[in-house]
């Protein structure tokens, strides 16, 4: 039996016990990563985590990385030993997290991606470790409904862990569930921030998360019960539907952009990316990653579907009559300073100075 370690390791003590004395390391979670059809950027994403120690980081949140396909010294025979360690149950799997999307082609043969070195689909290994793993976990929108890989005509047959776009069944099927008696956990976004990944992990690993945490779309609801329009900088220009008209505006993005951040759930804004930044800080749209379907919107990402000059995409909850009667009064009673503000790329005309205090 060969050892597998990660790079923060101690040295390895005599082969042979190695990879099971792995499952006894103080009660960690442990977690095998898997990465099947897609770019490999959420473990991109992963590595921003907001820590100068990644691996003590993991450890301290009660989580023991078993292998990662790029985080791991392990590959070859020291990965397949672990794998059957896996399967005849010498090791524990706490939780499968699997990036990038199922992919079933050929004709469901799942031929487009084997394992190397087993002569087996990957679809095959992910079937076999899901049915011993107490959680699995679909890590991106990719690994969630299919994602980027099954836009288009989706040539290899590509498909979610157990949703297929927003339907569910997927490569386990809708009624699949882990060892703890939960459906997939959908932990989507493209990418994923890295702190929905480690909290996820860790909440599992504290015996903290249940049913109740999860949406209607099996996704953690720490960040799905938010949307991306929740702290949004631009949140004045939107209050007033004073609108950007071309990328470098600093105004409300959903009008004319094609943002989608008032239907998106996420919290994008509230919870920044490498601790500052976000899509719309940086003056791009949401595109809606965390959704289902968002890599065929219908219309370009960067452009606003409207119906007689109404956008299409309406804000979460609010019919359709409200938000037109509100745009209007909003729009009559925009601040000049707002409405040139919101067509510049700087701040044109600053705030005025008021007394606050009541006498």
């Amino acid at each position: 039996m060969s050892t597998v370690w990660n790079k923060s390791d101690p040295p390895q003590p005599p082969r042979g016990a190695a990879t099971r004395a792995a499952a006894q390391r103080g009660g960690l979670l442990n977690v095998l990563w898997l990465q099947s059809g897609g770019c490999g950027g959420c473990s991109m994403s992963l590595l921003c985590a907001d820590t100068t120690d990644f691996q003590g980081h993991l450890r301290d949140g009660g989580i023991h990385l078993l292998w990662h396909p790029s985080l791991s010294l392990a590959s070859g025979d020291e990965l397949l030993s672990l794998l059957d360690d896996v399967l005849q149950g010498r090791v524990q799997l706490d939780a499968l997290c699997v990036e990038g999307s199922l992919l079933r082609g050929p004709n469901g043969t799942g031929r487009f991606h084997m394992l190397a070195g087993t002569g087996l689909p990957m679809i095959d290994w992910v079937r076999r470790l899901s049915a011993r793993a107490r959680h699995v976990l679909a890590v991106g929108s990719c690994a969630a409904w299919g994602g980027i890989t099954a836009g288009g005509d989706n040539p290899t047959d590509a498909c979610g862990l157990q949703y297929e776009d927003d339907q569910p069944g997927g490569l386990l099927g809708a009624d699949f569930r882990s060892a703890s008696g939960l459906p997939v956990i959908n932990v989507a976004g493209c990418p994923t921030h890295p702190s929905w990944v480690t909290d996820t992990l860790m909440a599992l690993a504290a015996g903290g998360f249940g049913a109740d945490d999860l949406d209607p779309l099996n996704r953690p609801r720490f960040y799905a019960d938010q949307l991306v329009h929740h702290g949004c900088t631009r949140n004045e220009y939107y209050e007033f539907k004073a609108s950007a008209e071309k990328p470098s505006d600093l105004g409300c993005m959903m009008e004319h952009m094609g943002c989608k951040g008032t239907q998106v759930h996420a919290d994008c804004n509230t919870r920044l990316w490498n601790g500052e930044g976000s899509c719309t800080r940086g003056g791009y749209a949401c595109i809606a990653c965390t959704e289902p379907g968002f890599q065929e919107p219908g219309h370009p990402f960067h452009e606003t579907p409207k119906l007689a000059g109404i956008p299409i995409g309406l804000p979460t909850d609010m019919p359709k009559a409200w938000f037109v009667a509100l745009a209007s009064l909003s729009k009559s009673a925009t601040p000049k300073r707002v409405k040139h503000n919101a067509v510049a790329d700087h701040l044109v005309v600053k705030p005025a100075v008021r007394k606050t205090r009541l006498k």
